[in-house]
């Protein structure tokens, strides 16, 4: 008779609900991963202004992530979590009502692009720092790996085709499915455990943002960390924003072909999420980040000399994989070491590297694809990521604690 693997620590019922509020947002966000460029494509054929809405949605990190992060430290993280769910369904449900009533207008989509941005830097700094407080820190790894399981299943394989196929129904039906979740997330998360705020001193904004920074700066694994995932955002982006071009001309993929790479990467995501709680326990974290980033530097050398799609594809699996490793064993040691009080803002912190790398690489990967050829952008970031190595191999090696 088998024995039960009672050492293994549960997640609790609080877990429960934050894993299915996740599931509802994660739908909410990959339908429109699907919808919002084809509403955006029906209204202008501006290659500009089409481009300009997805910076609008990242604009606002670059804006307001230090900030997000100092109120996410002075209030109720669980009120916080449930208001700005509420206010993201009833931003996208008006910019459902304007589709309906067509009055909708690409600076109407920009507003509410830029609305659902903003909300966006609440939530996700709100959602990494409260996880700690309802899930002990052995079981950490297990429900950030649920988590991003959950992010793979609905927001890239379910929910994007669905938001494509709502919209060729009606055009505002996949914003209302997406203001529904929103607001089914809400009472779910306001079924929480009160999580009380924890910061005691109430001090300037200024003062305390900068308090975050100065914790992070000053950990010498957390800033190398920090530089690491802006550098991995800018060469991924750097490399992958031209990814379309790249499976035509190189591989010789039509749009199907390039689906099929694009699932591939979702693959090799799910994969690792069914698998890093075992590595994160058999493995060090030194010895898994190490790995990641010896991973992330072959991707863009192997995609750089691959003509043949099995290659690219095999290669591409492997790099989801190792993206959700990365993910799991990041987050659940920024959970552990960052104290309670400081979590937000320095969470805020290190999202402002994450997605400032992302931005600055979408802009690099066409000049460079232009002037030099189209692997030219895999050549440079397998260069910038090879450097990166060398540079937090010491680092990384440190046994990580705080």
């Amino acid at each position: 008779m088998g024995v039960r693997r009672a050492d293994r620590p549960r997640l609790g019922a609080d877990f429960g609900k934050l894993w299915a509020a996740n599931g509802f947002t994660n739908v909410a966000d990959g339908v429109a991963l699907a919808a919002a460029p084809l509403l955006v494509a029906s209204l202008t054929d501006n290659p500009i202004l089409v481009g300009g809405s997805v910076f609008v949605q990242q604009l606002p990190w670059l804006l307001f992530s230090l900030i997000s992060g100092a109120y996410v430290d002075r209030l109720d993280r669980r009120a916080l979590l449930v208001a700005v769910n509420v206010i993201r369904g009833a931003v996208v449900g008006g910019l459902a009502v304007a589709i309906a009533t067509d009055v909708v207008s690409v600076w109407l989509v920009y507003l509410a692009f830029f609305l659902l941005g903003t909300a966006e830097t609440v939530v996700d700094n709100a959602s990494h720092a409260v996880l700690p407080s309802i899930v002990e820190s052995a079981a950490l790894p297990n429900a950030n790996a649920r988590l991003i399981a959950m992010q793979y299943v609905a927001n890239q394989f379910a929910a994007p085709p669905l938001g494509a196929a709502l919209f060729a129904g009606s055009a505002a039906l996949p914003f209302g499915l997406n203001a529904v979740c929103f607001v089914l997330a809400a009472p779910l998360l306001g079924a929480l455990r009160r999580i009380p705020p924890v910061s005691v001193e109430r001090r300037p904004l200024r003062e305390e943002i900068a308090e975050g920074i100065r914790w992070l700066w000053r950990h010498q694994v957390l800033r190398m960390l920090a530089l690491s995932i802006c550098l991995m955002n800018l060469t991924l982006l750097a490399a992958f924003a031209i990814l379309v071009l790249y499976a035509k001309q190189r591989l010789g993929l039509g749009a199907v072909g390039y689906g099929l790479l694009l699932t591939a990467s979702a693959v090799g995501g799910l994969l690792g999420t069914a698998v890093a709680s075992r590595l994160t326990a058999r493995f060090s974290d030194s010895t898994l980040l190490r790995t990641g980033l010896v991973v992330e530097t072959l991707t863009h050398v192997l995609l750089a000399v691959a003509t043949a799609p099995w290659l690219a594809s095999i290669t591409l699996v492997v790099f989801g994989l190792h993206g959700s490793m990365w993910g799991v064993v990041s987050t659940t040691w920024r959970q552990r070491v960052i104290p309670e009080n400081l979590r937000g803002r320095v969470t805020s912190v290190y999202l402002l590297f994450s997605v400032g790398g992302a931005a600055l690489g979408s802009l690099l990967s066409g000049p460079i694809a232009t002037a030099f050829g189209i692997t030219a952008p895999f050549w440079c970031s397998a260069v910038i990521m090879a450097a990166m190595t060398v540079g937090a191999w010491r680092t990384f090696g440190k046994r990580l604690v705080g």
